[in-house]
């Protein structure tokens, strides 16, 4: 294994290497039971760590110390003073998508172009840095394509490149990198709690959701302080979040294979076929009944 990253525990990542000094690991833990992986990092990589589904721990100094990611959260850790071993307990049906990316190669990505990227300036480039926060829609899918890839292995490499690159583009792309001072709304716990509501509720209401105005009163928001909060913690608006969650979930029905095109529409929402089949090539580049035929 190059640049220091092995293997230590009972559980190991499915590990891939894009670049010299930038890796991808996937876990999926979709046993009934919590998983502990383990490996050793050296101090020179930038940690990011995406909980896809489920939550997982970070357990610190034998155990001394922990931090939790729930579902749709991410945690950046970087101290170039000390290693930071990546230690999980990953609970049960839970997914883990960690990119590491050492501290040279990530300033190439970047060059002098990335000032607003705060520990990448000469002040901060020395001192540890942690962050967490709250992964988008349009990052949620490529996580998911990058842990439920379903390609020919000899082009993988070539495929989590992409996805690798695109991934961390989007991650700092997010409107939640703003400052605080710069954001008010997120200070404001109570209305970030009724924000990931509204959320919720378009979720489990996706073939029916209510309106807007609907949304809002039933979370107790204006319409304004929704629409705005929606687009700061997730970085979209509510119905285009919706629509990129609605994609998604028929994307996964059709690769299950249990229901056809129609079947499929229905369930996420649309009446034809024709606006399914519309919206899901705008989305994709394909049609479905393509897509479903390139799994295979």
């Amino acid at each position: 294994m190059e640049d220091n990253i092995k293997s230590v525990a009972i559980s190991s990542f499915e590990e891939t290497k894009i670049d010299d000094g930038f890796f991808i690991l996937t876990y999926k833990n979709d046993k009934n039971v919590a998983q502990s992986v383990a490996k050793e990092i050296d101090s020179k990589f930038i940690q990011f760590h995406f909980c896809v589904k489920g939550a997982t721990k970070f357990v610190f100094n034998q155990g001394r110390y922990t931090i939790e990611i729930q579902e749709e959260n991410s945690l950046l850790l970087y101290n170039p003073q000390r290693e930071l071993p990546i230690n999980l307990q990953v609970e049960p049906n839970s997914w883990i998508v960690s990119v590491l990316i050492s501290i040279k190669q990530f300033h190439g990505l970047f060059s002098q172009e990335a000032d607003y990227i705060s520990f990448l300036n000469e002040d901060n480039k020395d001192k540890k840095y942690y962050k967490d926060g709250v992964i988008s829609p349009s990052m949620a899918i490529v996580l998911n394509q990058l842990i439920s890839y379903s390609l020919n292995l000899s082009i993988k490499q070539l495929y989590f490149k992409g996805k690798g690159y695109e991934l961390l583009s989007l991650y700092f792309n997010r409107s939640e990198d703003a400052n605080i001072e710069q954001c008010p709304f997120l200070v404001d716990e109570a209305n970030v709690i009724k924000i990931r509501k509204a959320k919720d509720i378009v979720v489990a209401r996706m073939a029916e959701p209510p309106s807007l105005q609907e949304l809002a009163d039933e979370i107790g928001l204006n319409i304004k302080k929704l629409k705005e909060g929606f687009k700061q913690i997730y970085g979209d608006s509510v119905f285009s979040f919706l629509f990129d969650y609605k994609m998604e979930v028929a994307r996964k029905l059709l690769e299950a294979g249990d229901d056809n095109v129609n079947e499929v529409g229905h369930k996420v929402g649309y009446s034809t076929s024709s606006h399914f089949i519309a919206a899901f090539k705008k989305k994709y580049g394909t049609t479905p009944k393509k897509y479903v035929m390139s799994l295979n």
